[in-house]
């Protein structure tokens, strides 16, 4: 039996949701070492800028750079999670549709 048509006669036997969270299960698998390694270079950029901006605090001339920087890592703080959701949202939507074309055919 060709690989389709067991996908197709194993997606009868499973509900939506359930083949979602199957594909999430692998699709997470296999994106979570790419995922870690960009989540430690923004981490790491953050924990630069805080040092940074801490260091132009002690300098008054600096310190408009250094709340600059403070301002530019909180911003960053917010990419970690925003690239975490759209990833869930648009991978969810793609075996969602992927769920729905096997069960037509």
């Amino acid at each position: 039996m060709s690989q389709q048509t067991q996908s197709n006669s194993h997606i009868h036997h499973q509900s939506r949701e359930d083949y979602v969270d199957n594909q999430m299960k692998k699709h997470n698998r296999f994106y979570k070492d790419i995922y870690n390694v960009l989540y430690t270079l923004n981490d790491f950029t953050i924990a630069f800028w805080f040092l940074v901006g801490s260091i132009f605090f002690y300098f008054e001339s600096l310190k408009t750079w250094g709340v600059t920087l403070f301002v530019i890592a909180s911003f960053q703080f917010m990419i970690k999670p925003t690239i975490r959701l759209v990833h869930e949202i648009k991978a969810r939507g793609h075996y969602g549709r992927e769920y729905d074309e096997m069960k037509e055919n």
